[in-house]
């Protein structure tokens, strides 16, 4: 069996939507083989326990200095110089690259190998397509949207819209439906690494500046960086709210069922999982994030009415106080958000992007000269 090589590193963004696919092309017995980079948590990902795993050189090159672009764009070839030789040892048959600098080096590889060359697909996450997406789509077999409203992209790529692909725990949240907000008011505060930092700054003294109505009703659960752990405890120690402070909630899924308003950055994947999961939300979009993609992503779901965009430099704990009273005084509001989230749910994604996968990994069969062919 050829096997299909899925490309993904770095951040979770590029990592999830990769998790899933592996999971769904795994469930039908496909062959999974993984490229990745060697700071990936790919390493610790249930969905690539079985799949043969090759770290390759790389390195980002995109807002470096000269002498660093140079280094990045030495190590990228490295890269693709050495996946060259495992594509062909392997004889794969597709290539998946999920964007970012990891993605670069098999997908690049790919597109040298002649005429029994694997087919190079391209994933997008965000509402921005990617530098390493950008540069790939023109040769590449099939780019992968999850937005309709995707920009930047290249004129002549071949491009459908799937969905941003979630795992599996969360693409099944999909039309669960949203719990009563008429007793215990459930607030989930996640971020990521480079998110909870401002969230441990802002989202205490808003909660501490709440109404006692709502203080006396809410619980939080509240992504936070270790060093950040203890001010934080001491920050809602007054407030004599029940706070749950964790770095990581490997439960995610559960957190999600269970919250009644999330107050998140907008990466891919958080979107993705709370158009799934249906939830009503408040999003800072991270300020450096090229091309602004974040902010992009964000307004998918504000346009819709599932979310307000908060930029970070104007929110204050005043500001965002005032906000969490609106939303968490009224019921009515929290399930018109919810349901606007849940209209823009895609939890088939990952089964999408598969059969597109397996379609170009076989265009000779019907299914596959089909699926091809059909507009998405």
């Amino acid at each position: 069996m050829r096997p299909i090589a899925i490309a993904a590193g770095g951040t979770g963004g590029h990592l999830f939507p990769a998790e899933a696919l592996a999971a769904e092309l795994t469930a039908r017995g496909e062959r999974i083989v993984l490229f990745t980079d060697s700071r990936s948590a790919a390493f610790d990902s249930p969905a690539f326990a079985n799949a043969e795993r090759f770290v390759l050189s790389g390195e980002g090159i995109a807002g470096r200095n000269l002498l660093r672009a140079a280094k990045g764009a030495a190590k990228l070839a490295a890269g693709t110089l050495t996946a060259r030789s495992l594509l062909k040892r392997l004889d794969a048959a597709a290539v998946v690259g999920f964007g970012g600098y990891p993605a670069l080096p098999p997908a690049l590889a790919a597109l040298t190998l002649g005429s029994r060359r694997p087919a190079v697909i391209l994933h997008e996450q965000n509402a921005v397509l990617g530098r390493a997406n950008r540069a790939l789509a023109p040769r590449a077999d099939l780019l992968a949207l999850a937005y309709a409203e995707t920009t930047k992209v290249p004129l002549n790529a071949k491009a459908q819209v799937v969905g941003n692909p979630v795992r599996p725990a969360l693409a099944a949240l999909a039309g669960a439906g949203y719990p009563p907000a008429d007793g215990a008011l459930r607030l989930l505060v996640t971020g990521g690494s480079l998110g909870a930092r401002v969230f441990a700054d802002l989202v205490p003294p808003a909660i501490a500046a709440l109404p006692e109505a709502i203080r006396s009703r809410l619980l939080v659960a509240q992504q936070c960086r270790v060093e950040d752990l203890e001010r934080v405890r001491a920050a809602y120690a007054g407030t004599g709210i029940p706070v749950e402070l964790s770095p990581f909630f490997p439960d995610i899924a559960g957190r999600l069922a269970g919250a009644h308003l999330v107050i998140a950055r907008s990466g891919a994947s958080t979107v993705a999982e709370l158009a799934c999961a249906g939830r009503p939300s408040l999003l800072l979009p991270l300020p450096s994030a090229i091309d602004n993609h974040q902010f992009a992503n964000a307004r998918a779901l504000a346009e819709a009415g599932a979310a307000l965009i908060l930029p970070q430099a104007s929110t204050t704990p005043a500001r965002l106080a005032e906000l969490l009273a609106e939303f968490l005084s009224s019921p009515e509001r929290l399930a018109e958000a919810a349901r606007a989230a849940a209209s823009l749910a895609r939890p088939q994604a990952a089964r999408d992007l598969a059969d597109l996968v397996l379609a170009l990994a076989n265009p000779v069969s019907p299914i596959g000269a089909n699926l091809l062919q059909e507009p998405r």
